[in-house]
C-alpha cells in the first residue's frame, strides 16, 4: 500500500497536466481560427511548440540530469506554463502570437517528457508496470477533452484559457508532492551526450521514428479542424478526443498482461501497419460521426507505439542519461515531426482538404512501417536482448 501511496502524487501531476494539453491539442486550432488566422497560418503558430521542443526538452532533460532532480526541473517548467500562457491568450496578431507561442512552448513541452521519465524509473524502482502509472495521464486527457469540449460549445472557444489555468494550477499544487528520483551514479557531463550521439542505433531508431510519428502529430493538429471540415461541433471534437484517449488509458491500464508478450520492436511495427490503415480510412470518410467511432484506434495505435518505443530507448541508452535520452526522444516524436505535421498538414488542408492530407499520412507511415523493418532486420543480432 506503502507503494501505491507514493505514487498519487505522480499519477495527479500526469492526470493534471495531460487534462491541459489536451485543452492545447484539441481547441487551439479553433481558437486560432476564432482569432481570424487561416489553415496555413495555423500551421506556422502549431509548428513553434515542435519546434521549441527540439530545444526545450533536451536542454531541461541536460539539467535534470546534471542536478540529479526531476522534481525540480517540473517544479520551473509548471511554473512557467502558468505565468506564460496567460500572457500568450492575450496575444493578437500573428508576430505575436508566435512569439510568445515560442516562450510558452518552451516550458510546457518538456513537462509530458519529465513526468513520463520519472514515470518510467518509479516504475522501475517499485517493479510494476509503467503503463499502470502513465494511465492517468490518458485518463485527464480523456475527462478533460469531453468536458472542456462540452463547455467550450456552450460558451465559447475564447474561454477556453480558464480550464487551462484551473488544471495548471493542480499541477502546480501536486509537483510539490512529488518522490524525487534517485541517481546513485555521478552527474551528467555536457561531454557525455556525445554518447547519445554516437550510438547510431539510437540514431537510427528515431529516424525510423519521425515516419510514423508524423501522422499522429499532424492529426494531433488538425482532426478538430477535420472533423469542424466535415460539419462536426467543439463538442464533437471533445468527444472525439474522449474516445481516442479513453481507449489509449485502456491500453496502458492493461499493459502489465499484453507488453512483452512479443519482442518490443514487433508492437511499434504491428502500431506501424495500424497507423497506415487508420489515416487511410480517414481519408476516405464524409461524416465526422464515422471520424469520432474510429478513433478507439488512437488507443490501439498511440498507446501500444509510444509504450514500447519508450521502453526501448530506456534500455538503449545509460542509466545517468535517462533524462537526456527519453527528452531526446521526446524533442523527435513531439518536436521534429510536429513541426513537419504542423507545416504541411495546414497548407495540405488549405489547398486540398482533410481527405487527402489524411490519405498522404497513410502513405508517409507505410514509409515509417518499412524504415522500423529495416531497423530491425540491421540491429537485431547487436541489440537481441534488447527486442
Amino acid at each position: 500500500m506503502a507503494k501505491q501511496e507514493s505514487l498519487v502524487p505522480l499519477k495527479m501531476l500526469l492526470f493534471s497536466f495531460h487534462a491541459t494539453n489536451t485543452i492545447i491539442l484539441s481547441f487551439l486550432p479553433l481558437y486560432l481560427a476564432y482569432k481570424g488566422l487561416n489553415g496555413t497560418e495555423i500551421g506556422w503558430v502549431l509548428a513553434i511548440g515542435p519546434l521549441a521542443s527540439i530545444f526545450a526538452q533536451p536542454f531541461w532533460g541536460y539539467l535534470s540530469d546534471k542536478y540529479k532532480t526531476v522534481k525540480r526541473i517540473l517544479l520551473i517548467c509548471i511554473t512557467g506554463l502558468l505565468i506564460f500562457s496567460t500572457v500568450f491568450f492575450q496575444m493578437n496578431s500573428l508576430i505575436s502570437i508566435m512569439f510568445m507561442g515560442a516562450v510558452f512552448y518552451f516550458f510546457t513541452t518538456p513537462i509530458g517528457g519529465l513526468g513520463d521519465s520519472l514515470a518510467q524509473r518509479r516504475a522501475d524502482e517499485l517493479g510494476v508496470s509503467f503503463g499502470t502509472i502513465r494511465t492517468w495521464g490518458s485518463i485527464g486527457f480523456a475527462l478533460s477533452s469531453l468536458i472542456i469540449g462540452e463547455i467550450l460549445s456552450r460558451y465559447g472557444v475564447q474561454y477556453m484559457i480558464w480550464p487551462y489555468l484551473f488544471f495548471g494550477f493542480i499541477a502546480l499544487l501536486v509537483v510539490t508532492r512529488l518522490k524525487d528520483v534517485k541517481v546513485e551514479t555521478d552527474p551528467v557531463k555536457l561531454k557525455d551526450v556525445g554518447i547519445l550521439i554516437k550510438n547510431k542505433g539510437f540514431l537510427f531508431f528515431l529516424l525510423a521514428i519521425i515516419f510514423l510519428s508524423v501522422g499522429h502529430r499532424t492529426n494531433d493538429s488538425y482532426i478538430g479542424l477535420y472533423i469542424s471540415e466535415l460539419g462536426g461541433s467543439e463538442a464533437l471534437v471533445g468527444l472525439g478526443w474522449f474516445v481516442g484517449v479513453a481507449s489509449e488509458a485502456l491500453v496502458f491500464a492493461l499493459a502489465g498482461l499484453w507488453f512483452r508478450k512479443l519482442k518490443t520492436l514487433v508492437f511499434v511495427l504491428i502500431a506501424g501497419v495500424l497507423y497506415s490503415i487508420r489515416w487511410f480510412v480517414y481519408g476516405a470518410l464524409d461524416d465526422p460521426m464515422y471520424v469520432i467511432g474510429l478513433q478507439f484506434l488512437h488507443g490501439i495505435t498511440f498507446g501500444v507505439f509510444y509504450l514500447a518505443a519508450l521502453d526501448y530507448v530506456t534500455r538503449l541508452i545509460p542509466k545517468h542519461l535517462q533524462s537526456t535520452g527519453h527528452l531526446v526522444y521526446y524533442a523527435v516524436f513531439f518536436g521534429i515531426s510536429g513541426i513537419i505535421g504542423s507545416l504541411s498538414g495546414g497548407a495540405i488542408m488549405d489547398h486540398f482538404g482533410g481527405g487527402t492530407l489524411y490519405t498522404i499520412l497513410g502513405c508517409v507511415s507505410l514509409v515509417g512501417t518499412g524504415a522500423m523493418f529495416i531497423y530491425h532486420v540491421m540491429f537485431s543480432k547487436v541489440k537481441a536482448t534488447s527486442y
